[in-house]
């Protein structure tokens, strides 16, 4: 007979299943309205550009969308993409993501009591890292993590995580859903530290995420990001690109049916500023920064970013 984890997971697999065809033709409406909007035609210049200034244009991958469109737009990827992250994230990294994950929370290092925010956290990989480092490193059950994602799917998918472990249902871990550029539920200076992986490039204003990152930590406090990043080798960049443009969409294709959310993705890192602009950024946000302010990983394939509240 199943055990009842085994049953709980093939449950949880059919619910997470069941939402793919909805999701799915949501992200297909949303690319429909986005390839109206772009193939408008320009009958009257300046009024087209009137109009564009005025609600501002940013980029979604290697399109540019209206500002208040791309929310939605990337929202709708990761309604996409919520019941396979792991696999998007194996595909994205080869399975290395993992590995940067555990260096991750080594890296924030996390002592007895700490209070995290965990933003765009999702489906819960840090979170659940983070207090699994503090049990098993400090012997301490009074840390506790906020886990917010601006996507409930994605946090459907953490929850469940979380039911299958000692911390489901205590005061260790509460989830919330969010917009990492408006944090109007998280008070000001009551975090002691704040973490995001792999959200920021996916952010409209960046400026704005890292100013609230700012102001909700404690004096001290510490923000951290891990984010796919700039290779600087030509040699490995060239196999990165090949392995990015040629290969991941396919993988997106062929395992989730899914070509235009894994294309988004991969094109969302290389329009994400790099390493050196970065780090100036979460310098003009008031942050502290150690050193350069960053750690390469893997060549440069991802980084690890760190500010401090001082």
């Amino acid at each position: 007979m199943a055990s009842r984890t085994a049953l709980k997971q093939l449950a949880a697999r059919r619910t997470l299943a069941a939402w793919v065809p909805s999701r799915t033709a949501g992200f297909s409406t949303a690319t429909k309205a986005l390839n109206q909007y772009q193939q408008q035609p320009a009958s009257n210049p300046s009024t087209a550009t009137t109009q564009n200034a005025n609600q501002g244009e940013t980029h979604f991958g290697f399109k540019n969308v209206p500002e208040n469109m791309k929310e939605t737009l990337v929202k709708q990827v990761f309604a996409n993409v919520a019941s396979n992250y792991d696999l998007m994230n194996d595909a994205m990294s080869g399975g290395v993501h993992r590995l940067w994950k555990d260096h991750f929370i080594r890296t924030l290092a996390p002592t007895p009591g700490t209070k995290l925010l965990d933003v765009a956290g999702g489906t819960g990989d840090i979170a659940m890292r983070f207090l699994d480092y503090c049990r098993e490193t400090h012997g301490d059950s009074s840390a506790q993590v906020t886990l917010l994602d601006i996507n409930p799917h994605m946090l459907e998918v953490g929850k469940e995580r979380f039911t299958q472990t000692q911390y489901h249902n205590t005061s260790q871990v509460s989830f919330m859903e969010g917009n990492a550029e408006d944090l109007k539920d998280i008070a000001d200076n009551s975090m002691d530290a704040y973490t995001i992986a792999f959200g920021i490039r996916n952010v409209t204003h960046i400026d704005r995420a890292l100013k609230e990152a700012y102001r909700v930590l404690k004096p001290g406090g510490r923000f951290m990001c891990l984010e796919f990043s700039r290779v600087e080798n030509p040699v490995i960049s060239k196999v990165y690109d090949v392995f990015s443009f040629d290969v991941i969409p396919v993988i997106g294709q062929v395992v989730a049916n899914d070509r235009d959310s894994y294309q988004y993705l991969v094109e969302s890192i290389r329009r994400f500023p790099p390493q050196k602009d970065f780090a100036r950024m979460i310098k003009e946000a008031g942050f502290t920064v150690m050193g350069q302010g960053y750690e390469d990983l893997t060549f440069g394939v991802a980084a690890i970013h760190s500010g401090f509240k001082l």
